[in-house]
């Protein structure tokens, strides 16, 4: 049986940035569990290389708590780092490494705790699902969703240990991903009004995005506890064209909305879709190829719970006072989407 710190000491010195397997990580933790009496399951990625481990303390029966984390960390290479990122230092009253908050602190405190509990006095099960690949789009998680989902696995109450200056985070908002690609009619630069330039259509569905940016800041719900308390729609990437003297005749850009709870991720995604229509039907009766198809790529729902319930209020009172931010933290198990639209 290992202290919390030492589980710390023992995960840090695995470098699992999202380049490298982590799966001597997930045979420790899996070997310590096993041997705290929980049952184990692996979902590995397409290389073998990594896997998600969701272990269970306890009857196989409905409710209980799941206390969800990731193991993976952000590379170091380029960084000013003054102690090993590898290695956990401990100074001042601290630990410091890669991962120590985000957030392998909170995957050793869990199974620190594994390890103290006498299982068959659980009355509910006790859930650890420990992810990777979460620094790089929540992709290690995915299979075990899918199959927490499949078998109706569904916790009371499930506890996600990302940083929050041990406050609660009692919200997290959604997001969906977009990849969207615009196509028009390519022709040389000195002809530019006889083609159909792909980066003007893209630059049109952008312009009706901020449109729509507009009527949510104006109408959309609101939730407090963010710095930005409503639905935000953001293109971080438009490329297009392979010359100056070349009308483009495609262009792609990269796009996503964060939503809260509230929000109906379908209706804000019919919106997305309304946009690219918009962009598209002013040419269709000039140009027949012009089109915008818009993917969505990866998303998540927004989660809330409400500050009195007994659960946050017996956290609550765990915990150092301050005050209940909008965060990951608390939240319960909501639906998944994904969906194309092509607008020829």
């Amino acid at each position: 049986m290992s202290s919390t710190q030492d589980w710390l000491e023992r995960l840090v010195a695995h470098p699992t940035v999202s380049s490298e397997t982590n799966l001597p990580l997930i045979d420790e933790i899996e070997t310590a569990l096993a041997d705290a009496g929980a049952v184990c399951e692996r979902f590995y990625d397409a290389t073998g290389q990594k896997a998600a481990l969701l272990a269970r303390l306890g009857p196989d029966a409905p409710g209980g708590l799941m206390l969800s984390g990731h193991v993976d960390v952000v590379p170091v290479e380029g960084q000013d780092w003054t102690v090993p990122p590898f290695s956990l230092t401990r100074m001042d009253g601290r630990l410091y490494g890669r991962g120590t908050t985000d957030m392998k602190g909170f995957v050793a405190s869990a199974v620190a705790l594994a390890q103290t509990i006498d299982v068959k006095s659980l009355v509910a099960p006790l859930w650890l699902a420990i992810s990777y690949d979460e620094e790089i789009g929540c992709v290690g998680v995915r299979p075990m969703l899918e199959e927490i989902a499949g078998r109706d696995i569904l916790p009371d109450l499930i506890v996600v240990g990302e940083p929050t200056s041990m406050q609660l985070g009692l919200g997290h908002k959604g997001k969906m991903a977009f990849h969207v690609k615009a196509r028009g009619v390519p022709r040389h630069s000195a002809e530019a009004p006889l083609a159909l330039n792909a980066l003007h259509i893209a630059t049109d569905f952008i312009s009706g995005l901020r449109k729509l940016q507009n009527e949510i800041e104006a109408r959309g719900s609101r939730e407090p506890g963010y710095s930005v308390p409503y639905a935000t729609v953001h293109v971080g990437r438009l490329s297009g064209g392979t010359a100056v003297n070349l009308v483009p005749d495609q262009a792609e850009l990269l796009m996503e909305c964060r939503m809260m709870a509230a929000d109906d991720p379908l209706a804000l995604a019919e919106q997305v879709r309304k946009a690219g229509a918009a962009a598209v039907a002013p040419h269709k009766e000039r140009f027949k190829e012009a089109s915008i198809d818009i993917e969505i790529t990866g998303n998540y729902p927004g989660h809330l719970i409400d500050g009195s319930h007994p659960v946050v209020q017996a956290f609550a009172s765990c915990l150092p006072k301050g005050p209940r931010t909008a965060a990951s933290a608390l939240a319960r198990r909501r639906g998944y989407l994904r969906r194309r639209w092509t607008f020829p």
